[in-house]
């Protein structure tokens, strides 16, 4: 297993190899400082509501997905990230059942989807990218419809409610606004009652106050034990949802974890701002003071600092050397400038 941890003396960033349960001593390439890492116990973890494992798509000689291996765990939202073209839709398609892999597995609660889909389709619900319904069903009966579908069914008056459709239940879908379609949409993901259920660009084409609502109810699916299988455009939406994001790119998965994980590994460091500050020499006296200062043209004094501390001993060092300043505000590295970073791809221009 590989662990990323941060030289205390230099901050340079190293990699490290062990094993479960290995106390290791490592000396960091740059400055020679010598420390220790300890890699944890592997504990037996509950079955995974979704494995993947070596995973791979070919079409001729085109490798559309490159053997990637992921899980995600039961009840979190897990958002699937990837520029146009990188494998995303492919890989949630195989995952479905819709396309066949070339090669690979895929396991739901510990189930190979080869043997026993007839059995997991009960347990999954899916909104398509692009939804669309029967124009001359109202909301209810659009419900009532997909139930069918299936054995096991969940309350369609509770979905209702959940999705805040109830007043809108005796509507034709046709009469519907674009986010109450897509309410919709997410309410046909849940007839069944199903415990994984996949989200592709739920928001897409949703005015901020309805893609919060959706946000809202994603996070309400969450919390109910559901587990979530978003891809999205929106580097915001993943912000706010997600437990867990993976990066594909060109059919691989370039990086995955927590967002704050993300952030740690492959973030910029953060910059503090100061405004207004009039004295003449405050670039020379911070850099004296090591730090790494620069003023800007609207004239804000930027300083990069990559600890929160190192904050409050820069505004404490402004009040012992009786510096004055309007204000400050904190500019800290964020999901979308990750995937720039990775990728070099603008995620939200993608349409697919």
């Amino acid at each position: 297993m590989e662990k990323y941890v941060r030289c205390p003396k230099c901050t340079t960033l190293i990699t490290v190899e062990g094993i479960s349960g290995e106390i290791k001593t490592i000396q960091c390439p740059s400055c020679k400082n010598e420390g220790k890492v300890t890699f944890k116990k592997t504990l037996l973890k509950k079955t995974c509501a979704i494995e993947v494992l070596n995973l791979r798509k070919e079409y001729g000689d085109l490798v559309a997905v490159n053997s990637i291996s992921f899980s995600v765990e039961p009840g979190v939202v897990f958002a699937f990230l990837g520029p146009n073209g990188a494998g995303k839709t492919t890989t949630v398609e195989m995952i479905e059942s819709i396309r066949k892999p070339t090669a690979g597995t895929i396991s739901l609660f510990g189930k190979d989807i080869r043997e026993s889909f007839d059995e997991l389709k009960q347990h999954i619900g899916i909104l398509p990218q692009e939804f669309h319904s029967f124009e001359r069903l109202t909301v209810q009966e659009t419900l009532e419809y997909y139930a069918g579908i299936y054995k096991k069914q969940a309350d369609i008056q509770q979905i209702l409610e959940i999705m805040d459709l109830s007043i809108h239940k005796n509507k034709l879908y046709k009469e519907l606004s674009g986010g109450l379609k897509q309410r919709v949409g997410v309410a046909i993901a849940l007839v069944n009652d199903p415990d994984i259920i996949f989200l592709d660009e739920p928001t897409t084409g949703l005015d901020p106050k309805a893609r919060r609502e959706v946000w809202d109810v994603i996070a309400g699916l969450r919390n109910q034990g559901k587990t979530i299988f978003l891809t999205t455009h929106y580097m915001e939406e993943a912000e706010f949802l997600a437990d867990h994001i993976a990066i594909i790119h060109k059919g691989n998965i370039i990086a995955e974890g927590s967002l704050q994980d993300l952030l740690k590994i492959y973030g910029k460091e953060s910059v503090l701002h100061i405004n207004n500050c009039t004295h003449p020499n405050i670039i020379n006296i911070l850099t004296q003071q090591g730090f790494h200062a620069y003023k800007k043209d609207n004239g804000t004094i930027s300083i990069n600092i990559e600890y929160r501390d190192k904050i409050f001993e820069i505004l404490s060092f402004l009040r012992h050397e009786c510096i004055e300043y309007e204000g400050i505000d904190i500019r800290r590295p964020n999901l979308e400038e990750i995937f720039l970073k990775l990728t070099g791809a603008q995620l939200r221009e993608e349409k697919a």
